[in-house]
């Protein structure tokens, strides 16, 4: 068994999920990152985050295929032993945006499928083994973190699909917060905002001007080690008593003000 705390970061190779797993490797973590590209092409993250001190996996699985869910948390158990922290990361934008008085079921069940239904069974199936982890003793931190949206709470009509998909993992975090604390297993949701990333790099012109004109209190765009940060900090079980918890990293832009 892993002497290190292992954890999974969904969508871990590139944009917000190389920015949590790179935090997480840079402070005592071993790693599992997952995508669906072949290994060759994460090779570059995978030698960055082994850098850091970490040991590294990665597993190349498609989170809304529910039949890969199982053999990947296999291969973590083989590899590590063991499974401390689930970060629910993965995820996608609209193909199109779409106004919601015009868009279509096809990017809407993409999207469900993908950032809501995948993660939120996932979570079942690593749950179920965490918590035969404690009922065989285990007594470290455990926990689970999902990294949602301020689109969760805050409507945008051309993204209808893209928002309820948020908006449920919003609701996922707090049903599995609420199950699975007999257990102490914490459960949080990180909500970030505005950050630079290449799903964001085609809107970059349109928030530099929304930025500049006051968007968000901290007048810059996000970045994934923002959200890697946060993360870390929940992961490494340093903030107790908050399990259900939702960690805005948006700079301040859902903050009301007059």
């Amino acid at each position: 068994m892993s002497k290190r705390p292992v954890a999974l970061v969904t969508g871990g190779s590139r944009g917000i999920g190389f920015g949590v797993a790179r935090e997480l490797a840079r402070n005592g973590f071993d790693v599992v990152i997952n995508g669906r590209r072949e290994a060759n092409d994460v090779a570059d993250a995978i030698r960055e985050l082994e850098s850091l001190g970490a040991s590294v996996l990665y597993c190349r699985a498609d989170i809304q295929q529910l039949a890969d869910h199982a053999p990947m948390l296999d291969e973590i158990e083989r590899r590590f032993g063991r499974l401390d922290v689930l970060v629910n990361n993965a995820g996608v934008a609209p193909d199109v945006r779409a106004d919601v008085l015009e868009a279509g079921p096809e990017s809407f069940d993409r999207l469900i499928s993908i950032n809501l239904r995948g993660p939120y069974f996932l979570t079942q199936q690593a749950a179920n083994r965490m918590i035969a982890k404690r009922r065989a003793g285990f007594a470290g931190p455990m926990s689970v973190v999902f990294v949602s949206s301020i689109s969760a709470t805050v409507a945008s009509v051309n993204r209808g699909d893209y928002c309820i998909s948020k908006a449920g993992v919003a609701m996922a975090a707090q049903l599995w917060a609420v199950r699975l604390a007999e257990f102490g297993i914490d459960v949080f949701e990180v909500r970030p905002g505005i950050i630079a990333t290449d799903m964001t790099s085609g809107v970059k012109e349109k928030y530099d001007r929304l930025i500049e004109g006051g968007l968000t209190l901290n007048k810059r765009w996000g970045t994934p080690e923002d959200v890697g940060r946060a993360v870390r900090v929940l992961a490494a079980g340093e903030i107790r008593y908050a399990t259900g918890a939702v960690l805005l990293v948006d700079g301040g832009l859902t903050s009301q003000r007059l």
